[in-house]
């Protein structure tokens, strides 16, 4: 694959969602055989002060921290510390939320890495509901509560269904990052760092940033431009409820660690991250298991999208036809609710990373779609 040209429709993507006020900044790479094909910072990281997004610049990673943070785990599980099999209350004796019956099923660490396990997320949720009474947070919220009183507020909810019996998107990852500290005795930021982070070279990528002045702004969509985050800022959930972000959170050091929220980090690292797992996994993991990530985990479970199971980390691409897509089967891919999305076509050999400061289009609008097809077009006529 050549290097993509400056006047390419991957620029011509990028230009419109910005000439149209659809996103006010973005990073995009590209990588192809192992090999950076296209690479472009456009926009504002503040459009107040007019500061531009650099190829560097952080974000607010939500849910990008979601395969991260299970890379350690499954390194965990490579080094023989950690079973995927594991009953739940081997590691949180306390975490035993019940079904509506009254039973406590078992739950394992693999429900918990392919969001089978029963749990929820309380943006899905309408006020009033069990996870709101609990007082749960999302990750996202600047709520004062540690990580081990949160998953005690979440084992006190009832279970939305059996563990393995269906897919629901959840707190399970923060979940799983008590469980990380309990086999490591570290915190959770100092076990990813360990198991993570540092070994894959990924200097910008933590729980947390003190350096306000590089952080991209955060946005939300709104007629005629999208609307400058306010701080707590709701913002509507087709499934009835509101997501809840707090942006000052990523600058907060005492805010617990989320492992499915809490991140902050950069495109070139999160692309490191991605093409350590499509070429084997090392030095963080086993090939065998960096090929787990990157295979349906979840049988024929309806799974988040149409066409799409899940893997550790990310949805997997299984129908492309039924999913409307060009990506090949077996594609991994996912996004963060700040503004982001990414994709590894391993087929293709194929990798691609667009990190905006504008929620929720670049994480799913039409930014995300006409960027992917741009992609594709280039790699057909080659």
């Amino acid at each position: 694959m050549e290097t993509l040209a400056s006047n390419s429709r991957i620029d011509a993507a990028i230009d419109a969602a910005l000439n149209e006020q659809r996103i006010i900044g973005a990073v995009v790479l590209v990588s192809h055989d192992g090999k950076p094909v296209y690479q472009r910072a456009a926009g504002l990281a503040d459009r107040e002060s007019h500061r531009p997004i650099q190829i560097d610049t952080p974000f607010r990673l939500a849910s990008i921290s979601k395969p991260i943070v299970s890379a350690a785990v499954l390194s965990l599980v490579d080094q023989g510390k950690l079973s995927l099999d594991d009953p739940l209350s081997k590691w949180l004796p306390f975490f035993r939320p019940k079904l509506a019956n009254g039973e406590a099923p078992v739950i394992t660490i693999r429900h918990l890495l392919t969001h089978t396990s029963g749990l929820g997320y309380r943006f899905e949720q309408k006020p009033g509901d069990t996870y709101h009474t609990a007082g749960v947070s999302d990750g996202l919220d600047n709520a004062p509560v540690g990580l081990a009183e949160n998953l005690e507020r979440l084992a006190s909810a009832p279970l939305f269904s059996r563990p393995g019996e269906a897919w629901r998107y959840s707190l399970s990852i923060d979940v799983l990052g008590g469980v990380v500290e309990k086999v490591t005795g570290k915190t959770l930021q100092q076990a990813v760092a360990e198991l993570v982070t540092m070994p894959l070279g990924m200097r910008d990528t933590a729980f947390h940033t003190t350096d306000s002045a590089r952080l991209a702004v955060a946005y939300v969509d709104a007629k005629p431009a999208p609307a400058r985050m306010s701080d707590p800022q709701a913002v509507p959930w087709p499934e009835g409820g509101d997501i809840v972000f707090s942006p000052s959170r990523a600058l907060n050091s005492k805010a617990y660690p989320s492992g499915g929220a809490g991140m902050v980090g950069i495109a070139p690292d999160h692309m490191r991250f991605l093409e350590a797992m499509r070429k084997g996994g090392e030095p963080v993991m086993s090939p065998s298991t960096a090929a787990s990530m990157m295979r349906n985990q979840i049988g024929k479970l309806a799974g988040p999208l149409p066409g799409a199971g899940f893997g550790f980390g990310g949805a997997v691409i299984v129908d492309p036809v039924a999913g409307q897509t060009p990506q090949s089967p077996g594609t991994w891919r996912w996004g963060g609710v700040y503004g982001h999305s990414w994709f590894v076509d391993p087929p293709r050999k194929l990798t691609v990373v667009a990190f905006t400061n504008t929620g929720l289009e670049g994480m799913w609008g039409k930014f995300t779609t006409d960027l992917r097809d741009a992609v594709y077009e280039h790699l057909h006529r080659l």
